[in-house]
């Protein structure tokens, strides 16, 4: 199966550098907007059969243009949402960040029973995600489209992807609406076919300025801490 998991598009919490995980969460900016509406067009050369979003607003929101230039309903899914920052939810101080990505990633590397604080481990992540992928996969769709969210894709393509080492996805950032294209099945093993870094629709839908905690790399916000 061909599975590509977008990250949705710019929200006010992205700009403020805040982690925001709690339901539904916040809609998107303007340019969030602008990055879902190039969502359609850098994907016309894929054959799209399914079209998924979480729970949180944000993710429908970018759906929403694929979903009416392909007619495709969007299933909404309750287990890949955002990874819950627990006591760390709404802040934005650089040494939260740190902790919270250094959390995530310590899944990402094998250490499930690492807890969020105040919250759960990787073993309730990584149960409620992949659940909701195998749900994909069993749907006999043949390439499916999932707007989730920067740690959850990340993290899960660090544990899963074989052909990557674990550190890749904590070395390389993770754009509102960049892509990320894996193959496979958990039968057979997944591989990462490609990684984007910027949002899907080039540079110019890329804000510069946004203070991102969960695109960025474990390396900057253990310098920036």
């Amino acid at each position: 199966m061909r599975l590509l998991l977008i990250r949705h598009g710019q929200t006010p919490a992205n700009v403020l550098g805040q982690l925001d995980t709690a339901h539904p969460g916040p809609g998107l900016t303007p340019l969030g907007h602008e990055q879902a509406a190039s969502i359609p067009r850098a994907l016309e050369e894929e054959s799209v059969d399914a079209l998924f979003a979480s729970t949180l607003l944000r993710t429908q929101l970018t759906a929403a243009p694929l979903a009416a230039v392909r007619n495709l309903a969007v299933t909404v899914l309750g287990g890949i949402h955002e990874i819950e920052a627990g006591d760390l939810e709404k802040r934005s101080d650089r040494a939260s960040v740190r902790a919270y990505l250094e959390t995530v990633f310590a899944w990402g590397s094998g250490d499930l029973d690492a807890r969020m604080p105040g919250d759960t481990d990787g073993h309730h992540f990584f149960g409620r995600f992949n659940a909701d992928i195998a749900e994909i996969v069993e749907s006999g769709a043949d390439t499916a489209v999932v707007v989730s969210h920067g740690a959850a894709i990340r993290v899960w393509v660090a544990r899963n992807a074989g052909n990557v080492p674990p550190s890749f996805a904590g070395e390389n950032e993770l754009a509102n609406t960049g892509v990320v294209i894996v193959e496979g099945s958990f039968d057979e093993g997944w591989r990462l076919v490609e990684w984007a870094g910027t949002p899907i629709g080039g540079v110019e839908l890329e804000d510069a300025t946004a203070d991102d905690a969960t695109g960025e790399t474990l390396g900057e916000a253990r310098a920036d801490g």
